[in-house]
């Protein structure tokens, strides 16, 4: 399994590949970027990582270079109000019109006492 992902110059894959957690040092995956306050910035795909699974394809994730990676950029006044305004509008029930205090479930489309009415009467 390990040969089958071990491909640094990229001849096989079409990227260079690496075994899972065996990536050199200077690359780094979008999450590991976003923890350390970077972003992508634009770049290509670098190299690839590749985990072999049993029964279905391997998973994979893309790497990125940090030292071309720049850096996140910050929250101006106007996206903290959009992100307010969207995180209202899935806490508010479209039935009642009342703020859940909760993120309305997607699978009701509704908030809990207006999809079971029955069982909030009994309670």
């Amino acid at each position: 399994m390990f040969a089958k992902c071990f491909d640094p110059t990229g001849a096989r894959h079409g990227l260079p590949t690496y075994p899972w957690r065996c990536a050199p040092d200077g690359l780094a995956t979008k999450r590991q970027l976003r923890a350390r306050g970077l972003r992508p910035g634009g770049q290509s795909v670098a190299a690839q990582v590749l985990r072999p699974r049993y029964r279905r394809g391997p998973l994979v994730a893309y790497l990125y270079r940090v030292d071309r990676s720049k850096p996140v950029r910050p929250m101006t006044p106007s996206k903290w109000a959009a992100l307010a305004k969207a995180n209202e509008a899935r806490r508010t029930c479209p039935a009642c019109r009342l703020d859940a205090g909760y993120v309305i479930p997607t699978s009701l489309g509704m908030c809990v006492p207006c999809a079971y009415p029955e069982e909030q009467r009994a309670a």
